[in-house]
């Protein structure tokens, strides 16, 4: 079997580091990396229309195959021609395996998983006042759905059908998402399990392209587990590069994912890049903060995906380049200027902090659209800028610029 319709090609590299720009090519368009992919979870970026998704600078959106399983159903969508057309978005798209789902309904965290340990470890971990909906054995995860109470049945099988119903370009492989919470025990026997879905990933993958020949190829990454240990992680890289189909077909990429302390993502994206094939992309999953993405891109990650961009704006909270704060609080009652005057979006072009600041306090859904499409404008620009720097040459210079104003949560930008 062959990938004709999609490929990699390494750009600019980074000095004596894994960071590197490049191009991937899927049959709906080309990605130049580093890129923020914007997360559309149930195809759909929350508040925002995809023309305008596309207006400010997304190449790529990422759905997720456990919401659009339930509801519309994947037979829905790929009876409507596929995910990019079903949601009227031009570009490549990006499906995930569900895998998130499953650890935060069996631990009752819903969408939450934090980067920074608790000091405990314990693998029946439940959040409190929660019910576990989700339980993993060696063949799959049965759980219930968060909509109805339905019980449904998740196996690499069943992943590997939803999404190439889904007909996502890129698509990621069922894994096992552990805590951490759990246990080095647990962390072992997980990353079997995961290695060993990942082989069935493969291999169902393999039989559908072949009888969905129709359709053009959907890619299919790895996701690599092993928490905050670098022998496991190190070891999910091997294993994974090694698996191959029954046709001989490899993984066309890898996902970096799994519990991991923020403190520590240099390092274990390093570990990772040390192991996996330079030829190969490779995607970070769910880190969009600014400290986060210079640090993942610069030790080796080509594409990544986080709703927080769009999640915070819906609660009021607006990116700049000194750092996040929140639109509605009362000082922005009578200022008449644009969340940021060096900002190109939409938001910025045409309304006003008071105004936004209005929306919000009035409970108007237009609030919720304005500051999507900045936020979301703000991380792809950004990522822009530290791919041309790479291009350039002038990334360190770049990182150094930003991040000596970028300050996190800030209670105002100033005047």
């Amino acid at each position: 079997m062959s990938a004709p319709e999609f490929s990699f090609k390494v750009g600019t590299r980074l000095e004596g580091r894994h960071g590197r720009s490049g191009l991937i090519s899927t049959p709906h368009g080309e990605i130049a990396t580093p890129a923020f992919i914007p997360v559309g979870t149930k195809a759909t970026v929350k508040a925002v229309l995809p023309e305008t998704m596309k207006e400010i600078g997304a190449q790529a959106l990422l759905s997720n195959a456990y919401h659009l399983y339930l509801q519309p159903g994947s037979d829905i969508v790929d009876e409507a021609g596929g995910l990019s057309k079903f949601m009227n978005w031009p570009g490549p798209t990006f499906t995930d395996s569900g895998g998130f789902q499953v650890m935060s309904l069996g631990v009752g965290f819903k969408k939450v998983l934090a980067m920074e340990s608790v000091g405990v470890q314990n693998d029946d971990v439940i959040a409190k006042g929660k019910e576990r909906l989700a339980h993993v054995d060696d063949d799959g995860v049965t759980f219930r759905s968060h909509l109805d109470g339905s019980k449904h049945r998740f196996t690499p099988e069943v992943s590997m059908g939803i999404q190439h119903q889904l007909g996502a370009d890129v698509m990621f492989a069922f894994d096992e998402l552990t805590t951490l919470m759990n246990t080095r025990g647990y962390q072992e026997d997980s990353l079997e399990r995961t290695r060993l879905w990942a082989q069935r990933c493969l291999d169902e993958h393999e039989r559908l392209t072949q009888a969905r020949s129709h359709r053009p190829y959907q890619a299919l990454f790895g996701v690599i587990q092993g928490a905050q240990y670098e022998d496991l992680r190190r070891k999910a890289c091997r294993d994974l590069e090694a698996l191959r189909g029954a046709a001989g077909t490899g993984f066309d990429g890898y996902g970096i994912g799994g519990a991991l302390e923020k403190h520590n993502l240099g390092t274990i994206v390093g570990w990772c890049c040390d192991e996996l094939p330079e030829s190969k992309p490779r995607h970070m999953l769910g880190i969009s903060e600014p400290e986060d993405v210079f640090v993942a891109v610069e030790n080796g990650a080509d594409t990544f995906d986080c709703v927080n961009p769009s999640r915070v704006a819906r609660n009021a909270a607006i990116y700049v380049d000194k750092g996040r704060f929140n639109i509605d609080t009362a000082r922005f009652r009578r200022d008449f200027t644009p969340i940021d005057e060096t900002c190109d979006c939409y938001t910025c072009a045409n309304y006003t902090r008071a105004y936004l600041h209005h929306l919000f306090k009035a409970k108007e859904i237009l609030a919720s659209t304005l500051c999507t499409i900045h936020n979301e404008r703000f991380t792809i620009r950004l990522v822009d800028r530290i791919r041309e720097s790479i291009e350039s040459g002038d990334f360190d210079a770049y990182k150094t610029e930003f991040m000596g104003q970028w300050r996190g949560r800030i209670k105002a930008p100033e005047a």
